[in-house]
């Protein structure tokens, strides 16, 4: 199969998902259990993007900067600081760091 072919598969397979989103009637997205559903998997998508572009680089663990700047970024966020408090923190963690 050529890269165009699996390109254009996937292309459609996204098409058709979201069609059928489309198509649910809204009597079955408002129930609460769906509701629940939908926040947990954003918030577990989220949590496992994050885990991933922190700890690795390429086919390996990476410990290395990343690593405490998200932890200080964590913190502040759950001191509810500003959020470009936040990243400025973050950043400056980081190239401390690495310097």
């Amino acid at each position: 199969m050529s890269t165009w072919t699996v390109v254009l598969l996937g292309c459609a397979a996204v098409f058709v998902l979201k069609l059928a989103g489309h198509l649910v009637p809204a009597r079955h997205l408002e129930r609460p259990a769906v509701v629940r559903a939908a926040a947990i998997v954003t918030a577990g998508l989220l949590a496992a993007l994050v885990t991933v572009q922190t700890l690795v680089d390429g086919e390996r663990l990476a410990l290395d900067a990343r690593v405490p700047a998200v932890g200080v970024a964590a913190v502040l966020l759950w001191r509810r600081a500003p959020f470009i408090v936040v990243v400025a923190a973050a950043a400056l963690t980081a190239a401390l760091l690495r310097l």
